[in-house]
């Protein structure tokens, strides 16, 4: 596979950085890593090469084929698959004896593979045993973090998609939506069903459940069964599943065996301890027209996007007294997603996500291309870690990644003393708040306060002699948002306005207080006032200024594109749903006693397209549907989002094909259709070694409803395959601006629903700038309707390795660099630096931090770890700090002993790198290891680099050899150096 030459970071990325780095080489002062993700001391994952029971077309030692056929669920009790199970499990004690260890779960379903306790040298020793696919450490995983949206996505009322399916009891009927989350609370209205019988259905109600000795059984509508559990445990009974509610399952090993009791704040059971998973749960699938009113407050109703849809939860995530101790493990998400492959479910939504982009071969992952192979939709979260480039997560091409717009928002108004009215976002002023005085926060603040922390309404910062009977301005930002509220409530104040001091999401939380949230500019007007003397303000409800919030917009905290772990040849997000503001079901007592709440997040968008999915399932719909069918059905009838001027948004890495839209997605006309062998080719095509046999294609010619290329030297031409689903003639528009477009053929001619046929799209750049993206579509048009996909294209001035390595004290090296440009071709070599050197040792469990400087005009700068414990395992992390917070732009965390970060041209500021001991080599009880940052500047001469040939012509598509020489080098200590292009862009040398 050609090497990418994209300018991201080596190892696992968080945020992309443009300058570069120079060590103190001192330990530094601590900074709080709230997104280091913190892996279980000694727990892994092991994957095995053997098909999984979902996705094994038989052939091995003569067991029968245990995949299902199209519309029917994986059969885990039949003999063939009790069969097979025996034999997964044969080659995974085979895999665990060859070094020693004992499997404390075991995965055949949806993943063939085992969890266990071992040292870093049984982890690396496994990863290069025959028949082992990957090894991975256990790692803690996170939530993603009109006012109806069943109303705005005109699935409700008169005319509306529910009325069309035959009323709100058929939408979704005889599906079953699996939501993986932080439990369910099932007293809650939304999840109100009947009580669960012994008595089979009927042909009048053919999908009702029952329950059949211990378990719960749901006939659906693609003709097979779910068969699922309701779990007892603390608060939670089995008289407490429905008809509505059919599964209520936890999975909490992993997090019990990491969190001592003492840290833990949440029901050992599948009762909600968070509300997350009651929220996402709701929005999916809840009731309809479930009255919700909150605080005295009257919301109306709030429905779920499939209510017919039944229920099946599965907690994975739980509530622990701090950061470091709330989530869900790998280990145990794994054995939920295989445990609703074996139960049934059609629909899988997954609001749940890493502080950096996963690989798309991790365990989850693999678990849901085996649960895609079995017929299961699943929609996932892209994150919340927006506006940046390249944030998002879960974009595997059998995953369907959601980012989060807007709906029609709740809005008050800040009318100023001077006559000045600014309109924000409110939920709680629903009567006149004022005239009262208005005051900054760091005016009426303690003496003991600090201003930064006033400025924030921190808890226990304001004053009630001075804020009592006011309206208080309060930053945004560090202090949860209610929080804000709550000081100002607790000191006396009447009102708060809540200001962005960027460009943020404006959110519709339930405060303490009325309170309007405003962004620039309004936010700074007001504060400029407030901070005036005699300063007054009313808090009015309804929008009084005359001005307009366009909708829908992408949410700012939304993740976007493009993905850097598929080398920019997929689309990411694939598609946007409301996520700001969502009223839906929460749990009472981790949220200050209420039934429904307001949230936000991409987690929140994940649950409308898992809905739109299930009513696509529904009976009389499309049952039988692959996944596949059904994300290209809702990509290529969505529709752009706006700006904030209520233009066209037309950017895919923003809001992938757009926004959902319920009303045209029953009639695509053509899908873009994939499966398992899609899959494994696209896995193979950017380098993961499957061990299938499958071949590797381009990653640009999986064959998706969008088409991206992440790096065109010139001209390439991309393959799409298309089924109708309406038989007739379709032409094809595309129009990218800067590119010439050709399709070929321009018209497809389908005599048939069913029939499929291949064209082409040939992309050719002629006045794109190198490095930046190119966007726009191909839209077949036909048989009454439109089929619109999304194009991104990156051209780029040349292909070239991001690294290459060498060792020695003097030494050579070849590579090749492959032009798109053609003429002079300047190659320079900075370098080498040697950087700065500090020594330390760790117990397990143990980290230290070094601080970091930035300067400008440095080429790259490298982070490594090396210790001569090399059956040891640390890991490093490197965050870059603004102000009081560090975000997390780089890590390495391989089961090996030595660990390397490289940044291309960081960006300025100050760095930290932490060095974590996961674990000691077997027999000690601590690791010595030598920390060293290099960086290269134009004037680094630690040792002598250079290049062959520094000048030649270049032609497009003839690849230029470079040879690169180094001498005067240590030769133990690792050397840094950078060979650069013409566009600035370069490879990483590294030398021992």
């Amino acid at each position: 596979m050609p090497t990418s030459p994209r300018r991201r970071l080596l190892g696992l990325t968080a945020a992309t950085c443009a300058a570069a780095v120079v060590l103190t080489g001192s330990p530094a002062a601590a900074v709080p890593p709230s997104d280091l993700p913190v892996p279980a001391s000694g727990r892994y994952i092991v994957t095995l090469t053997d098909e999984p029971l979902a996705t094994y077309d038989g052939g091995t030692d003569g067991i029968a084929r245990t995949r299902p056929t199209e519309g029917r669920r994986v059969d885990t009790t039949s003999s063939a698959a009790r069969e097979y199970r025996r034999h997964l499990e044969e080659r995974q004690d085979e895999a665990a004896e060859r070094v020693g260890v004992e499997p404390t779960r075991r995965y055949a379903v949806s993943l063939n593979g085992f969890a266990a306790t071992m040292t870093a040298d049984q982890a690396r020793e496994l990863e290069t045993t025959p028949g082992v696919l990957a090894v991975s450490k256990d790692q803690l995983h996170k939530p993603t973090d009109d006012k109806n949206s069943v109303d705005y996505l005109r699935l409700s009322g008169p005319g509306g998609v529910w009325e069309s399916l035959g009323g709100t009891d058929a939408a979704g009927r005889g599906v079953v939506v699996g939501v993986l989350d932080t439990g369910i609370w099932p007293e809650n209205p939304s999840f109100a069903g009947d009580e669960l019988s012994a008595t089979e259905p009927g042909d009048d109600d053919p999908y009702r459940a029952y329950r059949d000795g211990e378990d719960i059984v749901m006939a659906k509508s693609d003709g097979s069964t779910f068969t699922g559990e309701c779990e007892t445990g603390e608060e939670f009974t089995a008289d407490l599943c429905s008809t509505k509610l059919v599964g209520a399952r936890s999975f909490s090993d992993g997090w019990e065996a990491a969190v001592p009791e003492a840290y833990r704040n949440d029901y050992l059971s599948p009762r909600d301890g968070g509300g997350h998973g009651s929220h996402t749960a709701s929005t999916a699938a809840g009731n309809a027209d479930v009255p919700a009113t909150v605080e005295g407050n009257d919301f109306g109703t709030v429905s779920g996007v499939a209510p017919g849809a039944a229920i099946a939860s599965y907690k994975v995530l739980w509530e622990g007294t701090t950061e470091e101790t709330t989530g869900g493990w790998t280990s145990d998400i794994v054995e939920a997603i295989d445990a609703a492959v074996a139960d049934g479910v059609d629909v899988i939504n997954y609001s749940i996500g890493s502080g950096s982009e996963s690989a798309v071969d991790n365990p989850i992952s693999l678990a849901f291309l085996s649960a895609a192979s079995a017929g299961i939709f699943v929609s996932a979260s892209a994150g919340n870690s927006g506006p940046g480039a390249s944030t998002l997560d879960n974009t595997a091409p059998w995953v369907t990644t959601v980012a989060a717009s807007t709906v029609a928002p709740y809005e008050g108004t800040v009318v100023l003393g001077d006559g000045q009215r600014f309109s924000g976002i409110s939920t709680t002023v629903d009567q006149p708040t004022g005239p009262a005085p208005l005051e900054v926060a760091v005016e009426v603040k303690t003496a003991a306060a600090t201003d930064a922390d006033a400025a924030l309404c921190a808890p226990g910062t304001l004053d009630p002699a001075k804020a009592t009977g006011t309206i208080v301005v309060c930053d945004r930002g560090v202090v949860d948002r209610v929080a804000k509220s709550a000081e100002v409530e607790r000191v006396g104040g009447i009102g708060m306005v809540l200001v962005n001091l960027t460009e943020l999401s404006l959110d519709g939380d339930l405060h303490s207080v009325p309170t309007v949230h405003l962004n620039p500019p309004a936010s700074a007007d007001v504060k400029a006032y407030a901070a005036t003397a005699g300063a007054t303000a009313t808090l009015e409800p309804g929008n009084l200024a005359g001005d307009t919030m366009p909708h829908p917009q992408i949410a700012g905290f939304s993740s976007r594109g493009p993905s850097t772990a598929t080398g920019g040849d997929l689309v990411k997000p694939d598609l946007a749903a409301p996520g700001v503001s969502i009223l839906a079901a929460v749990a009472p007592p981790s949220n200050s006693g209420r039934d429904f709440d307001f949230y936000s997040g991409t987690s929140m968008a994940a649950p409308h397209v898992a809905g739109a999915a299930a009513l696509h399932y529904g009976d009389g719909v499309h049952p039988t549907w692959s996944p596949m069918q059904v994300k290209s059905a809702l990509m290529t009838t969505a529709e752009d989002l706006v700006d904030a001027e209520d233009q066209p948004v037309t950017d895919p890495f923003v809001q992938g094909a757009g926004e959902l839209t319920p009303t045209r997605m029953f009639e695509p006309g053509l899908v873009y259709d994939s499966a398992d062998e899609d899959w494994l080719a696209f896995l193979e095509g950017i380098g993961v070694r499957t061990g299938t046999g499958v071949e590797a294609v381009d990653p640009s010619d999986y064959n998706t409803p969008s088409i991206a290329v992440g790096s065109l030297l010139r001209t390439q031409t991309v393959t799409r395959r298309v089924t109708a689903v309406e038989p007739g003639l379709y032409r094809a528009q595309a129009s990218v601006p800067g590119l010439d477009v050709e399709v070929t053929p321009s018209i497809l001619n389908f005599d048939s629903a069913g029939q499929t046929k291949t064209f082409t799209v040939t992309l050719t750049n002629h006045s794109v700038d190198f490095d930046e993206a190119a966007t726009g579509s191909l839209t077949w048009s036909g048989a009454g309707t439109t089929i619109r996909s999304p194009i991104a294209v990156t051209p780029r001035a040349l292909l070239a390795p991001e690294s290459v390595a060498g060792s020695g004290r003097n030494g050579q090296l070849r590579f090749e660099v492959q032009p798109g440009v053609e003429g002079r071709f300047p190659i320079r070599a900075y370098g080498l630096a040697q950087g700065a050197a500090s020594n330390g040792t760790l117990p397990a469990g143990a980290a230290s931090q070094y601080e970091t400087t930035v300067a400008e005009g440095a080429k790259v700068a490298q982070f490594t770890t090396r210790t001569p414990a090399q059956r040891a395992d640390l890991d490093l992390y490197v965050y870059r700090v603004q102000g009081s917070t560090a975000t997390l732009v780089a890590r390495s965390a391989t089961a090996a002993a030595d660990e390397t970060v490289v940044l291309s041209a960081p960006a300025p500021g100050r760095y930290i790198s932490q060095v974590v001991n996961f674990a000691n080599a077997p027999g000690t009880s601590s690791t010595a290891f030598t920390h060293r940052g290099a960086v290269v500047t134009e004037d680094s001469a630690d040792g002598r680099l250079r290049v062959t040939p520094a000048d030649p012509t270049a032609e497009v598509g003839e690849p230029i050899t470079v040879t690169a020489r180094w001498n005067r080098v240590d030769g133990t200590s690792p050397y840094l150096g950078w060979v650069e292009y013409l566009d600035g862009s370069g490879t990483v040398l590294t030398v021992n």
